[in-house]
């Protein structure tokens, strides 16, 4: 089962840390028209980003500006609970992916993002005490009320997706995973190939490796910072970082980069890496760089 009619913005704007960007209403919303303007509608949220801030944070731009609604798909995403100091029952660190607490935080996102409905919703991280029946459940509930249009997984192994999917009766559209040149499991544990039998497109987050390939200081950082930096001169591009979002998009399950970035010089150099192409021998120089070795 697949849904090859569901499709993002080829670049997704990510909201992660917006509480840390520290930004004046007029500043969010400023940043929020910059990706519109520039074709990126998908808005990528979670509950509980920013220690639940995110989302109120960003649905203020939208009480402020209500038909910005209409230009863009949100995504939000659920299931992770972190112990809460001071509080006896949020006591530890754990996942919760049983009907009820789905329903609650997709209807919390819904108030706290100021629209009707979520355009897409993920189970943020595979859970070991997963009920497959029960996330079903939840899904149907949240999709026969008109809260959430579509749905899908965040992190999770072939295994996992298909088990999953195998309760429903409706595609899942997406898994959205760790992607860069320093966390390469997704291509070689059968998650992207998963991606491409079922013709749905992953969502790739941390592409830049968390900042590490940019500043790390350790070996692997400095040989693939080297080598960025030939491709970036062989390709004409601005900087490594538009070869690496060249590098995320070149694999064949057309991963869709997330920005995680609040800076627009930054959104619009990440934007303008859908003009630097790579060969092979360019993809693969950077994939030998990463692992240190040869392929077989």
């Amino acid at each position: 089962m697949s849904n090859t009619s569901f499709t993002l913005s080829e670049f997704i704007g990510g909201f992660w840390r917006l509480a840390d960007w520290q930004l004046s209403l007029n500043e969010r919303r400023q940043l929020v028209e910059t990706y519109l303007e520039h074709g990126v509608s998908a808005m990528d949220h979670a509950d509980i980003y920013g220690r639940y801030q995110c989302e109120q944070l960003f649905g203020e731009v939208l009480k402020q500006a209500p038909h910005l609604r209409q230009e863009m798909i949100l995504i939000s995403k659920c299931g992770i609970k972190p112990a809460i100091m001071g509080d006896a029952s949020r006591y530890v660190n754990h996942y919760d992916t049983g009907r009820d607490h789905i329903i609650h935080s997709a209807e919390r996102s819904l108030a706290n993002l100021a629209t009707d409905h979520l355009d897409l919703l993920l189970i943020h991280r595979p859970d070991p005490l997963m009920d497959a029946d029960e996330v079903a459940d939840a899904f149907n509930t949240l999709r026969q009320s008109g809260k959430v249009r579509h749905f899908g997984v965040s992190n999770f192994t072939p295994a996992q997706f298909s088990l999953l999917q195998s309760r429903l009766d409706f595609a899942l559209v997406t898994n959205q995973v760790e992607l860069s040149p320093v966390a390469m499991s997704v291509i070689h544990d059968g998650t992207l190939d998963q991606c491409q039998q079922l013709r749905i497109r992953p969502m790739a987050w941390s592409c830049l490796g968390g900042g590490a390939l940019m500043t790390g200081s350790d070996e692997r950082a400095v040989r693939l910072r080297s080598v960025l930096e030939l491709i970036k001169e062989q390709t004409g591009a601005a900087d490594i970082s538009q070869v690496i979002y060249a590098w995320v998009r070149m694999h064949p399950s057309k991963p869709y980069p997330i920005i995680g970035s609040g800076q627009q010089a930054r959104i619009l150099s990440a934007l303008a890496s859908d003009k630097v192409k790579l060969d092979r021998q360019q993809w693969f120089s950077i994939w030998q760089a990463s692992t240190g070795h040869s392929v077989p």
